[in-house]
């Protein structure tokens, strides 16, 4: 990059974050009530209900405003929190003022009028008398979320009716989501790739790994799944595929609420979970314990035939992970008033992780490889704790929905941890002839940071503004001392050749804007742009040897870019609704794909990363539509995915030592996607619902040679599908069915083989139905393995691994508390955009 760019750069950057700054402090010096205020045109009635007995303002009571001339509603609102309603814009006439709120009698004023000489009607306090019934203890109202509720840009799955995940982990929860596929080793994907956006609440989590954390957390302490396969330029550029949120359990019922759940299943796999939720008038207080021991037994093989020689390595492999874990999350939502929310939260997880492995090898013909087989054992200890915090600010200004948001957020996590391998080496008889013993040391130490601040400005009900700043600090340090044995002495020795330092510091300046504008009944747009500036340096510290000075690797990346969105929306006849899309995104390489790190613990098959990969640029399409009908919801879309400077694995013979093979990870030309994908949801019978997914696609990797590193261009047709049944008889009995498959792919450089799977549950209400009893088998064939074909120009390798055989489990859930009818729930303060229920949508884009 040019210094002349460079310097561009900075200047653009530096003048758009002073551009934000006096936007903010603009809106905040005036946020009380007079940010962009205005003048209504016609009328306006106000007033405040309160409970005749008690005095007490009366929330959430419906407000109705009825036009005498032809008896039609022509308005209508709720009341606030502290029982305040106002409706404007009436234009002059006599109406009728209705309002009525469950065990209360309903409440008549009439005539109330407005003319030009009285546009402003206050009716004082109302006071609503109660019915004969003065003290209603509880009300229970027995009903069942939908399972999937579809909007146009996100797609949320009810996770509290997914009667397979019960009892297990985060990771066998995201299993069962449509669109979602996850490999043998936990890993998400969307849409075929696993470049994936996850977020806890809507903000990155402080964890190294991800992938771990997902598998140790309950699938008990998760309230919804969030799938936004083409984000708007208010959300996060990262992600090829899009972004899936995790949104934990936060009961937003008013009064004392809580629940529990206990699991014990097959394997030495135990859940608890109980949570405890406190909401008055102007606190919201609330808490969540969870427990998990998981514990999966794997088994699998290698078997790597040579081609340039008649050599051959044959493996068999036993495993176990072991996650032990304990989380405690805890916060309070304040509102002084009902146009401010002022939340604190927190977050502290201790885990414990343990990963067993017994690999045994048969060599046929290896140069250099006197001996005919070995056994390996892998042994490593893992402790990890963190801890988050975040505090979260909603104003609510003069206008309808418009909304100041902010929020701060901050969190540590370390891993430390110890790797012991142990090899020995036989020639036909039982005595080890060569012993290979190693010992790891390894430390992590992840910090991270969010700033942000959203504003939201309609200007009338089809016209909206937003615009907001980001600012994401993500540090990460890693350490690895590296000990080996020394059979002339009998003991361990530094082996400095995998002993190193890894510090990574990522860092991400953001900032947005979106209009949106319904410009007929049917048609509206959303267009937007998001600028970001983008560091990440590293620096791998090592040394030769113990007399060797330490030397330092540095690698810096540094770069502007912007990526723009549009959303095009047509309503059709009969709540038809198609949606056309076009979104910019990144997909920056993460901390395991770049740190240089070598990992042995398989020493004939060797990973390690890559310090100077460069982000991924992605070009996204999308076309939607959504039909509704009595019984039947249905969502297809047809995408269109380019993605440059594509990141892929490569593997290759490792120097000097033909027994075994490196994996790293390189910047290659080019890949396409283009697919098509149905999501549909089902009332077939009273009782018997079926949800289901398709998605096909097709996949083209573009050549690309570079340094001797060559991958032939490739393609292929993919597809994957799953169908979840649920049933409900005998009024306290739901039972779930759910089978997936995936189809064989190609890769490039090799090809996957198809695998498929049957879940099974079945719950009874119990205690009045506030409790339940379930019961559920995941992989009742147990036929779920990962398994393929490597093949390069030197070898081609046959690989299998299987990880969670068939598991069984019981889980006990209990929900206990009362609803104060003083109280009513309350928007989530942290999450502005709706979510669309399953039916018609709503007035409106978006």
């Amino acid at each position: 990059m040019s210094k002349y760019v460079m310097t561009s750069n900075t200047y653009i950057m530096n003048n758009l974050r002073k551009t934000l700054i006096l936007l903010i402090s603009f809106l905040i010096s005036f946020f009380p009530d007079t940010v962009f205020s205005q003048s209504n045109e016609g009328g306006r009635i106000s007033g405040k209900v309160n409970d005749a007995e008690t005095g007490s303002p009366v929330d959430f009571a419906s407000v109705a405003l009825i036009n005498k001339a032809d008896g039609k509603t022509i308005r209508g609102t709720k009341t606030d929190l502290e029982g305040n309603f106002s409706i404007e814009n009436i234009p002059n006439g006599s109406y009728e003022v209705r309002i009525s709120f469950i065990g209360y009698k309903p409440f008549s004023r009439e005539p109330v009028q407005i003319s030009a000489s009285r546009k402003s009607v206050s009716l004082g306090t109302i006071k609503l008398a109660s019915t004969e019934a003065k003290v209603l203890q509880e009300v229970v109202v027995q009903g069942q979320r939908n399972t999937i509720q579809l909007g146009i840009d996100r797609k949320v799955f009810n996770v509290e009716q997914s009667l397979v995940s019960e009892g297990g982990s985060a990771t066998d929860l995201l299993a069962n989501i449509p669109s979602l596929s996850v490999d043998i080793d936990g890993n998400v994907s969307l849409r075929g790739t696993s470049s994936v956006r996850i977020l806890i609440d809507g903000k990155p989590s402080a964890v190294g790994d991800i992938t771990q954390f997902l598998q140790s957390m309950p699938a008990s302490s998760i309230q919804n799944i969030e799938l936004i396969t083409n984000p708007s330029s208010k959300y996060d550029a990262e992600g090829q595929s899009g972004i899936i949120n995790i949104v934990l359990k936060k009961d937003k019922r008013s009064g004392i609420n809580g629940s529990v759940a206990l699991t014990g299943g097959t394997q030495d796999n135990y859940n608890a979970n109980t949570s405890l939720n406190v909401r008055t008038t102007k606190w919201n207080l609330f808490g969540n314990y969870s427990f998990r021991q998981g514990n999966y037994l794997g088994s699998g093989f290698n078997n790597t035939q040579y081609l340039n020689y008649d050599g051959r390595i044959n493996n068999l492999s036993e495993s176990q992970r072991k996650h032990l874990n304990n989380s405690v999350r805890a916060g309070v939502d304040f509102s002084p008033n009902e146009k401010t929310t002022i939340g604190v939260s927190g977050n502290l997880s201790f885990r414990d992780n343990k990963r067993n492995e017994d690999l045994v090898y048969r060599y046929f013909n290896i140069p250099q490889q006197n001996n005919e087989n070995s056994s390996r054992i892998t042994r490593q200890n893992e402790n990890d704790k963190g801890y988050d915090f975040s505090f979260d600010f909603n104003r609510q200004l003069k206008r309808k929905g418009e909304v100041l948001t902010a929020n701060f957020s901050y969190g540590k996590d370390t891993e430390d941890g110890i790797e012991r391998f142990n090899q020995e080496f036989y020639s036909g008889t039982t005595t080890a002839e060569e012993i290979d013993r190693r010992i790891n040391d390894t430390y992590e130490d992840g910090r991270n940071t969010n700033i942000q601040i959203d504003y939201t400005l309609p200007f009338s009900d089809g016209m909206k503004f937003e615009a907001g700043y980001r600012t994401s600090i993500r540090k990460n340090d890693e350490s690895q001392l590296s000990d080996i044995y020394d059979p002339q002495t009998g003991s361990f020795v530094r082996d400095y050749t995998l002993t190193n330092d890894f510090d990574l510091e990522d860092i991400v300046h953001a900032g947005y804007f979106n209009y949106q504008n319904q410009l007929t009944k049917n048609f509206g747009f959303q267009v937007g742009l998001r600028a970001e500036q983008a560091y990440l340096n590293t620096n791998l510290r090592a040394r030769n040897d113990a007399d060797s000075p330490v030397y330092n690797t540095e690698g810096k990346l540094d770069y502007f870019r912007v990526y723009p969105s549009v959303f095009l929306t047509q309503k059709l006849k009969g709540e038809n609704q198609l949606q056309l899309s076009y979104t910019r995104r990144v997909n920056r390489p993460r901390g395991w794909q770049i740190n240089p790190f070598m990992d042995v613990s398989d020493p004939n098959s060797i990973r390690m990363g890559n310090p100077n990969l460069k982000p991924e640029d992605i070009h996204a399409f999308e076309f939607s539509y959504m039909k509704y009908w009595k019984a039947v919801t249905l969502t297809s879309s047809v995408y269109f995915r380019q993605v440059n400077d594509v990141v892929e694995m490569y593997t290759s013979p490792m120097p000097g030592n033909p027994a075994a093979t490196l994996s790293q990870f390189f910047n290659f030309s080019k890949n396409q996607a283009t697919g098509i994908e149905f999501i549909t949801r089902a009332d077939v019978a009273k009782g018997i619902t079926l949800t289901g997914n398709l998605n096909l696609f097709y996949n083209k990797y573009s050549g690309f040679e570079h340094e001797g590193y060559k991958l032939d261009p490739s393609d292929s047709y993919n597809w994957n599908t799953n169908l979840t049944a649920d049933l409900r008889f005998l009024k306290v009995f739901t039972a779930q069915l759910r089978g997936d498959y995936r189809a064989p792919s190609n890769s490039p450089q090799g090809r996957r083989r198809e695998m498929y799977g049957l879940d099974g549950a079945v719950r009874m209400d119990v205690l009045d139905k506030k409790g339940s009893i379930a019961l559920n088998v995941r992989n009742i064939l147990d036929s779920r393995k990962w398994s393929g074909l490597t093949e390069t120009n030197l070898f081609v390798r046959d690989f299998e691994r299987r990880w969670a055989a068939r598991m069984a489990s019981i889980t006990f859930s209990y929900r206990f508390g009362k609803q104060d009818l003083n109280l009513r729930n309350r928007r989530n303060n942290n999450n502005p955009d709706q979510q669309q229920q399953s039916g018609p949508p709503e007035e409106g884009m978006f």
